[in-house]
């Protein structure tokens, strides 16, 4: 379960400034996981458009793949988020052809990771917190494409995770249910839109969550022009922080 918590902080964080001094991660330290050593750098890519930060992360999913084998299809699927992140700057550049090629990147990676890790939560959030935070932002020709993987991958999330959903803290339990809810309404899913945002509306009253769900559900209009990911912020774990907590 821990290990499902640090994974799903890729959903969460997207909701929370990422600082722009970040200390260099240590790479070769065991006691920190992958997620922990690359997240914040390709969030800072993602979010802020710092490229010498999404390139460190890059470099380091390199070094990773070579000294700890054991999490490669986690690995590769960071690698995807890192070549989608390339590929929506590229596509916001007027820049066609580079996006082509970080693009097919990004799918060639995701693919191979959830090959190798049919079962892997780690896989699966990596891969449907991507899309849903870059589909919007990829052309109009593969934007539907974008969220039909994200959907695909917030059901293998929901596969491997929905009995214990109950069970989460809040703003993960609020992420994977928004997922599922907003992936299905980006792909037209409307019969499984209402069945989720009564689901949230039940396991997730008096939150950000509920009252979003609340909108869509009065006001189906606002779907399209709102999100429901991204409701709640991420409580302190940044990698300076946890540096400190495995260092004491």
């Amino acid at each position: 379960m821990k290990k499902f918590l640090a994974v799903l902080g890729f959903f969460v964080t997207f909701s929370v400034a990422v600082p722009a001094q970040s200390p260099e991660p240590p790479i070769a330290n065991p006691r920190l996981t992958v997620d922990t050593l690359v997240r914040e750098d390709i969030f800072a890519g993602l979010l802020r458009n710092d490229l010498v930060r999404l390139a460190r992360a890059e470099k380091n999913l390199e070094l990773l793949l070579a000294s700890r084998p054991v999490d490669r299809p986690a690995l590769l699927a960071w690698q995807g988020s890192a070549a989608l992140t390339r590929a929506a700057l590229a596509n916001e550049a007027n820049q066609p052809e580079q996006f082509r090629q970080h693009y097919g990147r990004a799918l060639d990676l995701f693919a191979e990771a959830m090959s190798l890790g049919p079962d892997s939560v780690a896989v699966f959030a990596i891969t449907g917190g991507s899309q849903t935070s870059l589909a919007d932002r990829l052309p109009a020709a593969e934007r539907a494409a974008g969220w039909e993987q994200a959907y695909h991958a917030y059901q293998q999330l929901w596969r491997l995770q929905g009995p214990a959903i109950e069970q989460l803290p809040v703003h993960h339990k609020g992420e994977v249910l928004s997922g599922l809810t907003q992936s299905a309404q980006r792909t037209g899913r409307d019969e499984e839109v209402a069945a989720q945002l009564d689901r949230i509306l039940a396991l997730l009253p008096d939150t950000p969550y509920a009252n979003r769900a609340r909108q869509w559900k009065d006001d189906p209009s606002v779907r399209t022009e709102t999100k429901l990911t991204c409701q709640t912020c991420h409580a302190p774990g940044t990698l300076a922080a946890r540096l400190e907590e495995v260092s004491q």
